[in-house]
C-alpha cells in the first residue's frame, strides 16, 4: 500500500524536530554537565554530606529532585546567572533553588503538553505535524510559566519591602541615635519587623550576619542591594556607604533618606490617584451612561411610541 505525500511529509517533519531537540540536548549537556557530575561525586564522597542518614524525607527528595535538575541542559551560563539573581530577590536563597526550577520548568511543559493533547489535540490541525508543533508551543509556554510566577513573586516581594522600608529607616534612626553600630541597629530593627514585613526583616538579618562574620560593611551591603533590587535599597546603601567613607553622622543621613522616602511615596500615591478620574472614564461610559439615558430617555420613547401607535 503505498504512503500518501501529506503522511510522508509529516513522518518527515516529525523526523527533523525530534533530530533538532536531541542535537540541542547534547550540544547542552557538554562541558557543563561534565564538571557539575564531577563537582556532585566529590561532594557525595565527603564523610557526613547529604547522603547522611539523618536527613528529613523531604529534604532527602528535594536532593533528588535538584540531582536531576542538574542534568538537565535547559540554562546555560548566563541564563543561570540571571535566574540565580532573580531567585535571591524572591527569598529564595537555597543552593538547590536553580536546579528545582530546572525540574519546575520541565514539569510544566509536560504537563501543559499532556493537557493540549488531551483537551485539544487538534488546535492547529488534524495532521501529524500541526499535533506536534502544538505540542512543542505547548512545551514552550510550559517552560516560560514558572519565570512569570518566579517574576510575580518578586515584584511582590519588592512591593511590601518598598512599603515597609521608611519604617525601617525611623527604626534605624532611633537605634543608632541610642548609641547601637550598623550591625547591632539593622538586627534590632530586624526583630521589630519581623511580623510587620517579614521580607525585609529575613534580608536585614542576612545582612545583619554578613557584617558580623565578615566586617566588609561596603559588600554586605551591597549584597544587599542586588538581593532586594529595588531603587530605594539601592538609595540607602549608597547612603550608607558614603556616610562610612566621608565621615557623614549615619543619624542624620538616615533621617533625610526617611523624609524622601516619605515624599516619594506621596508623591507617588497622589500620582495614581490623580490617575483614577481617567481609568473611570471607561466604565461609567459603559455601565452608568445607558443607565442614565435608559432612565431620562425611556418615559419620552414610550409617550411617542403610545401617540404614533394611537393613531
Amino acid at each position: 500500500m503505498p504512503i500518501e505525500l501529506d503522511t510522508l511529509v509529516d513522518l518527515l517533519l516529525f523526523a527533523v524536530i525530534c533530530a533538532a531537540a536531541l542535537f540541542y540536548i547534547s550540544a547542552r549537556s557538554g562541558v557543563g554537565n561534565r564538571v557539575s557530575t564531577r563537582l556532585r561525586t566529590l561532594t557525595e564522597a565527603r564523610p557526613g554530606s547529604s547522603a547522611s542518614i539523618n536527613m528529613p524525607p523531604l529534604k532527602r527528595l528535594l536532593r533528588r529532585v535538584a540531582r536531576f535538575g542538574d542534568s538537565l541542559p535547559l540554562f546555560d551560563a548566563m541564563q543561570r546567572t540571571r535566574l540565580a539573581t532573580v531567585l535571591r530577590q524572591a527569598g529564595l536563597r537555597s543552593p538547590l533553588a536553580l536546579s528545582i526550577l530546572a525540574c519546575a520548568k520541565l514539569g510544566c511543559g509536560m504537563a501543559l503538553v499532556l493537557v493540549q493533547q488531551t483537551s485539544a489535540p487538534d488546535l492547529l490541525g488534524t495532521t501529524l505535524s500541526m499535533r506536534a508543533l502544538a505540542g512543542i508551543g505547548a512545551f514552550v509556554i510550559g517552560l516560560i510559566l514558572p519565570e512569570y510566577a518566579l517574576k510575580h513573586r518578586v515584584k511582590n516581594r519588592q512591593r511590601q519591602i518598598e512599603s515597609a522600608l521608611p519604617n525601617a529607616l525611623d527604626l534605624l534612626v532611633i537605634c543608632t541615635n541610642a548609641g547601637y553600630s550598623l550591625a547591632a541597629s539593622m538586627g534590632r530593627s530586624a526583630r521589630e519587623l519581623e511580623r510587620v514585613c517579614p521580607a525585609l526583616a529575613d534580608e536585614l538579618t542576612v545582612t545583619t550576619g554578613e557584617l558580623q562574620l565578615s566586617g566588609d560593611s561596603n559588600t554586605a551591603l551591597r549584597n544587599l542591594a542586588d538581593r532586594v533590587g529595588t531603587p530605594s535599597v539601592r538609595s540607602l546603601v549608597a547612603t550608607l556607604i558614603q556616610a562610612q567613607q566621608y565621615g557623614t553622622p549615619i543619624t542624620q543621613s538616615l533621617r533625610m533618606l526617611a523624609r524622601t522616602e516619605r515624599n516619594t511615596r506621596m508623591l507617588a500615591l497622589e500620582e495614581q490617584a490623580a490617575k483614577l478620574a481617567t481609568k473611570i472614564t471607561v466604565p461609567m461610559i459603559v455601565f452608568i451612561l445607558p443607565t442614565v439615558v435608559l432612565i431620562a430617555g425611556g418615559p419620552a420613547a414610550l409617550n411617542l411610541m403610545s401617540a404614533f401607535g394611537g393613531r
